[in-house]
C-alpha cells in the first residue's frame, strides 16, 4: 500500500464505526467488547515482537559491532524514560486532552461538539498515532495504524452510542494529525540512514509491548513518557557508528 494509506484506513473505521454505533451499537453486550479488546492487545503483542525482531538484522552486528544494538536500545530506553518522566510527558499529554475538551466541549453545547472534541483526544493524542504515523511514514508499512483502526472503530461505536454523529467528524483531526506526522516520517528519512530507521523500529516496538500490555491490563505503563526515545535511538546510532 502507498505511504499514508494508514491513515485514510483510520478515519474510514472511525466513520464506519459511528455509523454502526449511532444504529446498532446497543444491541452488543459487554462481554464481547472486552473479549474483542483482549484480542486486540494480543495482536498488538505479536506485532511488537515482529517489530523489534529489528534488531536482528544483519546490518546492525555490522555497523555498530556485536552487542551494540541492544545496548542503543536500552540506552534509548532509559535516557528516553527519565526525559519523558522529569517533563511529565504523559501528564502533560493527558493535561492537553483536559484542556482541549474544557475549551471546546463545555457544559450546555451540542453533542456533536462533544462528540467530535472527546473523539479527536481519543484517536490523535497517543503513542500509538505518534509511533504508527512516522513508522508509516518512513516506508515501514501501515500494520500499527491498521491495528490502530480497529481499536479506533470500536471506541468511535462507543463513542457514537452516546455522542452520535459527532464522532465521525473527529475523521478530520485524524487526517490532519497523523497526515502530518506521516508527512515528518517521511521526510525524516531522507536524512536518516537504513540502520538508523531499524533502530528507531526495533525502540518503537518496546514502546509497542508497553501499548500491548496496557490494552491486557497487565500494568499500566506510562509509554507517552518513554516517547522521547524514539529520538535518542537514531541519535547514539549516529555517535557510534
Amino acid at each position: 500500500m502507498f505511504i499514508g494509506s494508514g491513515t485514510v484506513i483510520n478515519v474510514i473505521s472511525v466513520i464506519i464505526g459511528t455509523f454502526v454505533g449511532v444504529t446498532i451499537a446497543h444491541r452488543l453486550p459487554a462481554r464481547v467488547r472486552e473479549v474483542v479488546m483482549d484480542g486486540l492487545g494480543l495482536v498488538t503483542g505479536m506485532i511488537a515482537v515482529l517489530t523489534t525482531a529489528a534488531i536482528v538484522d544483519p546490518s546492525l552486528t555490522e555497523t555498530l559491532g556485536k552487542g551494540r544494538p541492544v545496548l542503543i536500545v536500552l540506552a534509548s530506553i532509559l535516557l528516553g524514560g527519565i526525559s519523558g518522566a522529569a517533563i511529565r510527558l504523559e501528564d502533560r499529554l493527558e493535561s492537553l486532552g483536559d484542556k482541549l475538551r474544557a475549551r471546546f466541549a463545555k457544559e450546555g453545547e451540542s453533542t456533536f461538539t462533544e462528540g467530535f472534541v472527546a473523539a479527536s483526544l481519543l484517536f490523535c493524542i497517543g503513542p500509538m498515532t505518534i509511533l504508527g504515523s512516522i513508522t508509516d511514514g518512513l516506508g515501514g508499512g501501515n500494520e500499527m495504524l491498521i491495528l490502530k483502526s480497529t481499536l479506533d472503530f470500536f471506541a468511535a461505536l462507543a463513542f457514537a452510542a452516546a455522542l452520535g454523529w459527532g464522532v465521525a467528524a473527529s475523521g478530520i483531526s485524524i487526517l490532519v494529525v497523523q497526515g502530518g506526522l506521516t508527512l515528518f516520517g517521511f521526510f525524516l528519512g531522507n536524512f536518516m540512514s537504513d540502520v538508523q530507521i531499524l533502530m528507531l523500529t526495533a525502540t518503537g516496538g518496546l514502546l509497542l509491548v508497553g501499548i500491548s500490555m496496557r490494552l491486557l491490563n497487565i500494568k499500566q505503563i506510562p509509554v507517552g513518557n518513554l516517547l522521547p526515545a524514539l529520538l535518542y535511538a537514531p541519535l547514539l546510532v549516529a555517535l557510534l557508528s
